[in-house]
């Protein structure tokens, strides 16, 4: 009973500042992070069962990266891969650089910094891919360019997780063998969805929630085996809806499953707001500040000197750039994990959070503001 007082809880409040949200013009991502402050344990402590609604928000994080390959055909996949992994990695090292030497202007030991650097030099795949606009940018080099520099920068966070983790023996034996692994489980999935799975759905069309149901199957399917041979859930997702890409109803699954995945990300931004420690924050709310708005100037301004270089227009470089500007939700993750490894201290976990949330927030007002999105502040910004 606990568990359902807490997501009625959640849904009725969450909605209530949603609604305000939209009548005043305002991301309604704030709205739920808010709504995780005011109800969590650093606010009123009404909801308790954060741990249950952190696993349970993730359902949305996996089913975000589903849905996004679900639009993005392989083939044209590949062809963004080689047009932006030197992008990846050239911005992810300079940030990487950047943040580490901030972080120990403000005394940090040297270990917290290359972590702080590498947990602040990814992009949040949940917000870029959430703020765009379904069917005007999935399909277009906006969405695909953006989608293929967040899956690349997942791939290294994997390999750096398995680094962070990496206690067991031959943690650079099983590093090396990170492409070796990829490359058989991408050929295993193509196969069996072209061979299992669209025959089955062919036969299946006619009921409309079987079709959703099988496709929401391959997708936590695929999302388990990932995470089983040492990827991450939202990889396996993100591999199984680009499989899916190929077949005729791909874009039928993309717009029918919308709702569910936006539900549970109602939950991950709730949940975000609730792990906030409130007493933590005042002993490095500066140092926070200070890297967001480095973060917030920087990697913008970085994406779009270096997508320029490559050859495409200002105005296109310039909005890729502010689309990709800020923290990602993986920089959580590897905070988490360094922590637990005995990597870095409570302050530099916190740290990472924070800057995250910050830079989530600013980087949403901006984008909503100025920006084509789903939940744009005008009715030309507002685009699905």
């Amino acid at each position: 009973m606990q568990v359902f007082s807490d997501i009625a809880v959640i849904i009725v409040i969450s909605t209530f500042l949603a609604v305000i949200a939209v009548l005043t013009r305002q991301p309604i991502i704030i709205a739920y992070i808010i709504a995780g402050i005011a109800l969590g344990p650093w606010g009123f402590s009404i909801v308790k069962g954060i741990s249950f609604l952190n696993g349970a928000s993730h359902i949305g994080v996996v089913l975000l990266l589903f849905l996004a390959g679900v639009v993005l055909h392989p083939r044209r996949l590949v062809e963004l891969f080689k047009e932006t992994i030197i992008i990846t990695i050239a911005t992810g090292f300079l940030f990487c650089t950047v943040f580490a030497f901030v972080a120990r202007l403000f005394g940090f030991s040297f270990l917290e910094c290359v972590i702080i650097g590498i947990a602040l030099m990814f992009s949040s795949t949940i917000l870029v891919v959430k703020l765009l606009p379904t069917t005007a940018l999935h399909q277009k080099r906006m969405g695909s360019l953006c989608i293929a520099v967040l899956i690349a920068q997942d791939i290294i966070a994997v390999a750096v997780l398995l680094i962070l983790s990496g206690r067991r023996p031959g943690p650079a034996l099983q590093t090396a063998l990170i492409p070796v692994v990829g490359a058989a489980f991408i050929a295993a999935v193509m196969f069996a969805e072209q061979y299992l799975i669209r025959p089955v759905m062919r036969r299946v069309d006619y009921y409309h929630e079987v079709i959703y149901l099988m496709a929401l199957a391959w997708c936590f399917g695929c999302a388990m085996i990932a995470q089983r041979i040492g990827f991450s859930h939202e990889i396996g997702a993100f591999i199984a809806g680009v499989s899916l890409a190929r077949s005729p109803i791909s874009l039928f699954l993309s717009e029918g499953l919308k709702f569910f995945r936006d539900f549970f990300l109602v939950l991950f931004f709730f949940t975000l707001g609730a792990q906030i420690n409130l007493l933590i924050i005042k002993t490095i709310i500066i140092p926070a500040i200070v890297m967001s708005a480095l973060l917030l100037t920087i990697k913008p301004l970085g994406y779009m000197l270096l997508f320029r270089f490559n050859g495409e227009q200002r105005r296109f470089s310039r909005e890729i750039g502010i689309r990709l500007g800020q923290a990602s939700e993986f920089s959580l993750i590897v905070g988490l994990t360094a922590m637990e490894a005995h990597d870095i201290g409570q302050n530099a976990t916190q740290l990472i959070e924070i800057v995250f949330i910050i830079t989530l927030i600013v980087s949403s007002y901006i984008t909503v503001f100025f920006l084509p999105t789903p939940i744009g502040s005008s009715g030309t910004l507002k685009q699905d």
